[in-house]
């Protein structure tokens, strides 16, 4: 299928999932990645939750990664650019909500995308090659293309990976994994 299609067949099947759908797949989730190894990590990005489109809750991931001494890293997205710009994420860092509904820091660090050492990635489906298809504005994409080579991109996702996206193209980043309910 066209990443078009995809994208709004499983934001429709994301919004299909009770309250308690999430809980469960969110604690399948939780364990899967509590068991990501981290021993050489130092700066770990991920994404804000935006609780509106029924994403996985990443405040207990960001307090376990916390409770291990990394640093957590978030990001603030540029409309304009379809760009992000990354942010340390301090225990008593303030978010605020922009225009756009999505939580960001305010008066944070910057970091740079060469400090990151794993990327959580949001999406909404993935392949068995681990391209994704996520709100299609390239926003990750962008992102990605700037880390380093040795940067552990990982996917998270309510739903096991299709067999193939079909319109995968030469700006697409596949990542290293994605995590999805066993």
């Amino acid at each position: 299928m066209l990443k078009s299609e995809l994208r709004k067949l499983y934001k429709q099947k994301r919004q299909e999932l009770t309250q308690l759908d999430i809980e469960r797949l969110q604690d399948n989730l939780y364990q899967q990645i509590f068991n990501v190894a981290i021993s050489d990590v130092k700066h770990i990005h991920i994404f804000l939750s935006l609780s509106r489109f029924k994403e996985i809750d990443t405040k207990p991931i960001i307090n376990y990664f916390r409770n291990q001494n990394k640093q957590i890293v978030v990001s603030k997205s540029n409309f304009k650019t379809n760009t992000l710009s990354h942010f340390l994420l301090e225990e008593d860092s303030e978010i605020e909500i922009n225009s756009y509904g999505i939580p960001e820091p305010v008066n944070a660090k910057p970091i740079t995308e060469q400090e990151l050492d794993l990327v959580f990635v949001p999406l909404l489906i993935s392949d068995k090659r681990n391209y994704r298809v996520g709100y299609g504005k390239g926003f990750y994409d962008r992102f990605l293309s700037n880390c380093r080579n040795d940067v552990k991109k990982i996917g998270l996702n309510f739903f096991k990976p299709i067999a193939e996206i079909s319109d995968v193209n030469e700006f697409d980043i596949a990542l290293d994994d994605v995590i999805y309910p066993m």
